[in-house]
């Protein structure tokens, strides 16, 4: 059965998980941040299976999250990188990577966390502010419908 599509959602939640929901788009854009950029070190990092792996990132420079260039070291095949749009998905990944990480390990497993590439040290966790730069709870966030963007 085809899945619905929500892109005409009036949610942006909805319409963000449309174009990059499923978890091998998720990732191949966290591979992509941390500088992969050929079809076999995807390949290899994700271990996906070629045809998927093919799909998504043909969905994904269709959607104008990845584009393809010539390899850097001038051979033969294509490269993807990230557009601006697929960089501004870092702040996703950064979300997703630090709520994994305070919510899904036992206490003392091992994992990951992101850092500073310069000076290795964990970043700060990210926080909802106001426009006047007051930490908000959850229950102090609300969706207002009807907004042009």
């Amino acid at each position: 059965m085809k899945r619905k599509s929500l892109h005409g959602n009036a949610c942006p939640v909805a319409r963000t998980l449309d174009l990059i929901g499923d978890w091998w788009s998720l990732l191949i854009i966290r591979d992509a941040l941390e500088g992969i950029r050929r079809f076999s070190d995807f390949q290899k990092n994700l271990d996906i299976a070629k045809n998927m792996l093919s799909a998504r990132l043909k969905s994904l420079v269709e959607q104008g999250i990845l584009q393809t260039v010539p390899a850097a070291d001038g051979g033969a095949y294509k490269e993807y990188v990230l557009t601006e749009r697929g960089k501004a998905l870092q702040t996703v990944i950064v979300a997703l990577s630090q709520w994994g990480g305070e919510h899904m390990y036992a206490p003392g497993e091992p994992g990951s966390v992101m850092v500073d590439a310069k000076n290795r040290q964990p970043i700060r966790t990210l926080q909802l502010m106001s426009a006047d730069g007051r930490l908000l709870a959850p229950d102090e966030v609300a969706t207002q419908f009807g907004v042009e963007h």
